[in-house]
């Protein structure tokens, strides 16, 4: 089997992601890793998978272009080379919510700490809610040692910002 990256990107409305999974399924592809997030008033979605016997990435990346919800869509379908698996560091450990008002520069100070401890960074989220003023950054994170130390320091860090922190074990 033929393992590809697909990565499509066009406005957002409902029905995006059964328009975009159904044509796959009917395909015969096999979904691996797989996101999808609305951003602005935009929409991404990226999914590692694998395709059957006799279907190719041009294929496949004809049948996306001929949906009707996907029109005028940016969409690339090439080969992953990279091991789809991955491996212990992409076993989440902790999920780390951070909330409050928005600050320059919070998801790159919260990024250090972890990079710090030798955190793995498997999934990051961040969210403005314009009507609340707010702004929400989801983490889901491997942390391999020292993981006490770690937690502490992101929550030291998000107070430091003035933020709230929530942390759950996995």
């Amino acid at each position: 089997m033929t393992t590809v990256m697909i990565s499509v990107s066009c406005p957002d409305h409902p029905g995006l992601v059964a328009a975009i999974t159904g044509c796959l399924f009917d395909l015969g592809v096999n979904l691996g890793d797989s996101s999808f997030a609305m951003l602005g008033a935009g929409a991404e979605f990226n999914s590692v998978c694998e395709l059957p016997v006799g279907t190719d990435a041009q294929e496949l990346g004809l049948a996306l272009h001929s949906l009707d919800e996907l029109s005028g869509a940016r969409i690339d379908v090439r080969p992953f080379e990279l091991d789809s698996s991955h491996g212990a560091m992409g076993r989440i450990t902790h999920r780390v919510i951070v909330s409050g008002g928005d600050r320059p520069g919070l998801v790159a100070r919260l990024s250090e700490v972890f990079g710090q401890f030798q955190a793995n960074i498997v999934r990051m989220d961040a969210q403005r809610v314009p009507e609340q003023n707010l702004y929400v950054t989801r983490f889901s994170v491997n942390i391999a040692d020292r993981a006490q130390t770690c937690l502490a320091t992101i929550t030291n860090t998000a107070g430091e910002l003035g933020l709230s922190c929530h942390i759950e074990e996995v």
